[in-house]
Order: C-alpha cells, then sequence, then structure tokens
C-alpha cells in the first residue's frame, strides 16, 4: 500500500504531461498517446517486477558464481601444491632435483609419520625406521645420505616414488 502511495505521482505527472503535448502541439496527438501508455505500460512493468522481486526475493548468486567462490577459497591452498608438484617434476628429472628438492619433503613427512603413529625417532633409530620405511625409502631418506655426485644424473622414478607414498601411507 505504501508502495501505491510512493508510486502514485508518476502516473498523474504522465498524464499531465500528455495533456500538455496535446494542448501545445495538438497536430501531434497520436504520438503523444502512444508516448503516454508507453510510459504508463514502462510504469506498469516496473511495479509488476518489484511486486516479484518482493514475492520471489532473488537468489545469493547463480550456480556460475557459487563454482567461481568455490574456487578463490580453494586457491589458498593451490601455491603450496603447486611447489609440490613442481618438486616432484623436477625430481623426475634429475638427481640433485632428487636430492636437494624432494628428499627434504619426503624426510619431514617420514620424520613426523614414525614419530606420530610409532614412536619412532628417524634419526635415533636407524633399525626401526629402515625396517617399517623399507629399503627403497629408507635409501632415500636416511640420515647419512651423501649428495649424488652426478648431479645431472637421472632422478627418480614415478613408479619409484608411487611405492615410497606407499610405504608412508602404511606406516
Amino acid at each position: 500500500m505504501a508502495e501505491a502511495r510512493r508510486l502514485a505521482p508518476f502516473p498523474v505527472l504522465a498524464t499531465i504531461g500528455v495533456a500538455a503535448a496535446i494542448a501545445f502541439v495538438p497536430g501531434r496527438t497520436e504520438l503523444a498517446l502512444h508516448v503516454y501508455l508507453l510510459v504508463l505500460a514502462t510504469l506498469a512493468l516496473g511495479w509488476l517486477v518489484s511486486v516479484l522481486r518482493r514475492a520471489h526475493p532473488p537468489a545469493a548468486g547463480s550456480s556460475f558464481d557459487l563454482g567461481l567462490r568455490e574456487r578463490g577459497r580453494a586457491a589458498h591452498s593451490v601455491p603450496e601444491l603447486a611447489k609440490l608438484e613442481r618438486e616432484v617434476t623436477l625430481a623426475t628429472t634429475t638427481a640433485f632435483d632428487v636430492h636437494f628438492r624432494l628428499r627434504p619433503v619426503l624426510r619431514r613427512v617420514a620424520e613426523r609419520t614414525l614419530q606420530a603413529r610409532r614412536g619412532i625417532e628417524l634419526d635415533r633409530d636407524p633399525g626401526a625406521s629402515s625396517r617399517l620405511l623399507g629399503a627403497e625409502l629408507w635409501e632415500l631418506v636416511r640420515p647419512e645420505r651423501e649428495p649424488p655426485l652426478d648431479r645431472a644424473g637421472p632422478g627418480l622414478e614415478l613408479a619409484a616414488l608411487g611405492r615410497m607414498v606407499d610405504a608412508l601411507e602404511a606406516l
């Protein structure tokens, strides 16, 4: 009801405008009436849209917008994952990258997993650590491992890395 009072002056102004147009430009009566009807139809359509908007308020966002918003939230963890992906990719190319890039990551994971799940420290109990980690992973994470002599030598095969990750998950 309040909205009807708020919108009431507009049709009145349009009526006054068409009356003035007919009075001052008598040869354009038909054009003035067409414009008048167009203005009234526009006002009625605007009123109907506002009624529909109140009856059915718009959603917070379209599913497209929601998809973009969720993608934005996931972006916070992406740099760390991208860094790990680069390290794995580099480790498959050269022995240098295996030793100086991937080895510290695997060592850190092995240390924390052994300590948390088995109560074993990687460096202090090498016998138990090597037995639980397996020969392949132990060879890479053992504390006294020397850097490769041929830094440009072959890197780690993805299948071998997969076996090492499986060994870590099995702890």
